[in-house]
């Protein structure tokens, strides 16, 4: 590989920073089942340290993204214990979520219930959600909602896209100046019939009637099969709305499986779209990158460690399409030479370069096998194995 290559890899390196979420540690299930790991993070400080270690191996991980309804217990009163976790285990607190789907009032919807008195909880709560981020200086407050229904007729659509507006617009008065909220979206599940923000165009359109701090949130396991995701990325880089990513992989919906296990030339299209953004405007996309996966079968702790290095193979990838060449290839419709610019950067074994890139950081290597010599997930399983024990259940 030459300089020239090496050099753009190492640049690209350089700026890629992805989130790990807190809930990516814990014991998870699905809607059948739930299966114990001895090891799981059982606790926020636990979801802290496993965290922590994600980042000490890789260098690339500072921030965990926090749930507010299973890591702050105590609300905003939580924050205080937060800030000495992140001091202790040297990650910071990153985008907050709030929890609008789980509470049993919440059965028809949040935003979009008919009770208004529901609704105003749903406010309190995303209120709640804000200050906790205001306190813990954390910039990006992610919504996603479960608000739908599963029968033709049972939900006036309009009047609940109404609701909703009306919702976030209440909390985009409540961000600091300094702040984002991220508009995620999600064609089914656990809604059937409709989903109240179904697509990318739906979040659009609601955050824009928002203010102008919301932002889009994608998830590349919220989309139908066979959805190019990559144009959707395009055309909200083009509208300087694209705010965030929750990357994870699937083979059917939103399976949540770790990012690049099915498609990895999937995301290597989506960073390219935002490479190729940056570099033909001179702006920066302003996008934060986040795993949102469930790891009930592998080690929770490998399987982020997996996804951090193969967040950054694809995006080193990324870095290598040359522009100008494929820019060249577009403008006179030369299709072959443009699709082999693409292949030609994914087909680059970039490895060799990302550990040299580590070396100079004084990084392991090998950050997986790192990990397994390090008797961590040895004595965290130690540790957590008589809780975990507890909490077995035959359902999720």
């Amino acid at each position: 590989m030459g300089s020239s290559t090496s050099d753009k890899v190492f640049a690209a390196l350089e700026i890629f920073r992805i989130e790990l979420p807190s809930w990516g540690f814990a014991n998870t299930g699905t809607r059948f089942g739930k299966f114990i790991q001895p090891a799981a993070a059982t606790t926020t400080e636990e979801k802290f340290s496993d965290a922590g270690q994600v980042h000490l191996l890789t260098g690339v991980c500072p921030t965990v993204a926090l749930h507010v309804l299973w890591d702050c217990p105590a609300g905003v009163q939580s924050t205080d214990e937060i800030k000495r976790f992140a001091s202790r285990y040297a990650v910071a607190p990153g985008s907050i979520n709030p929890n609008l789907f789980q509470d049993q009032e919440y059965k028809f919807g949040s935003f979009g219930n008919p009770d208004e008195s529901i609704r105003q909880r749903a406010m309190r709560h995303t209120k709640d959600s804000i200050e906790i981020a205001r306190r813990l200086n954390s910039r990006d407050i992610s919504f996603w909602f479960a608000d739908g229904s599963n029968y033709p007729g049972s939900a006036n659509i309009r009047q609940r896209k109404e609701w909703f507006t009306d919702g976030l617009k209440a909390a985009h008065q409540q961000l600091s100046p300094d702040q984002r909220m991220l508009v995620e979206y999600k064609p089914f599940e656990p809604a059937f019939y409709h989903t109240d923000i179904a697509d990318w165009g739906m979040a659009l359109l609601l955050s824009r009637a928002a203010g102008p701090q919301a932002k889009v949130l994608v998830d590349t396991g919220h989309h139908y099969a066979a959805q190019n995701i990559e144009q959707i990325v395009a055309w909200l880089l083009s509208e300087n709305m694209l705010g965030g990513f929750h990357f994870n992989d699937r083979r059917y919906a939103d399976d949540d499986l770790t990012m690049g296990s099915i498609d990895p030339y999937q995301v290597f299209r989506i960073f390219h779209e935002i490479h190729f953004f940056e570099r033909e405007t001179g702006q920066h996309a302003d996008i934060a990158y986040m795993v949102d996966q469930s790891h009930n079968l592998k080690g929770k702790m490998e399987a982020m460690i997996q996804t951090v290095t193969m967040a950054q193979q694809l995006f080193a990838k990324a870095a290598l399409v040359d522009a100008k060449k494929l820019a060249t290839a577009q403008k006179n419709c030369n299709l072959v030479d443009a699709e082999s610019v693409l292949q030609d950067a994914f087909a680059t074994d970039v490895r060799p370069v990302i550990k040299e890139w580590r070396e100079s950081k004084g990084l392991p290597k090998d950050p997986m096998e790192a990990f397994r010599q390090s008797g961590y997930l040895e004595r965290i399983t130690k540790e957590r194995a008589v809780k975990n024990s507890h909490n077995v259940s035959s359902y999720a």
